[in-house]
């Protein structure tokens, strides 16, 4: 796996391109929380493969349509930071699903190349993906590293935009006499 953070990156840029279709808090949790699996195998010293089942399609799927469930919830509770992020959005069971689907697999296809341990389409055990070569590794961290810059230029140009908008925006008669 691009080591956890990492998946943060993409999970901003695609976010913020998608925003209008996918929830922006889902896709950066979701794209972070699919790690939990290597987590618990690594503190629980589990006799399991690092990147198991969650990290399949399959799991992967089962595992977007709980945390869609979880973030639809609580994601009202983070409306005022969207508000503060000047992101704030409307959303749907919708928008939290496409998030949560597509965060979950993309954070497969970026850990798909790297280890051996994974089987992207469990039950198969076949990784296709699956790369020999150290500067795949690199290529993929550049990727995840270029993405963040990415998604934080997108949120700079968003900001300046925003607050064009709001500067020029016109008076209305009820501004003026009220």
């Amino acid at each position: 796996m691009p080591f956890t953070p990492f998946h943060l990156g993409p999970g901003l840029l695609f976010g913020l391109l998608l925003l209008s279709y996918v929830d922006l808090p889902t896709f950066l949790v979701v794209s972070v929380v699919v790690d939990i699996e290597p987590f618990l195998v690594l503190t629980l010293d589990l006799n399991y493969p690092l990147h198991g089942f969650l990290h399949s399609f399959l799991g992967g799927t089962i595992l977007a349509f709980i945390l869609a469930a979880a973030m639809s919830k609580v994601r009202s509770n983070l409306s005022p930071l969207m508000s503060f992020l000047k992101l704030e959005k409307k959303h749907s069971f919708k928008s939290v699903l496409s998030a949560s689907l597509f965060s979950v697999y993309l954070h497969i296809l970026l850990d798909s190349p790297l280890y051996s341990d994974i089987r992207p389409f469990y039950p198969f055990d076949f990784n296709p993906f699956l790369g020999n070569s150290m500067f795949i590794s690199a290529a993929i961290y550049t990727l995840c590293i270029l993405s963040f810059i990415g998604g934080a230029a997108i949120y700079a140009i968003r900001l300046v935009f925003r607050r064009r908008t709001v500067v020029n925006r016109p008076r209305s008669f009820k501004q003026d006499y009220y």
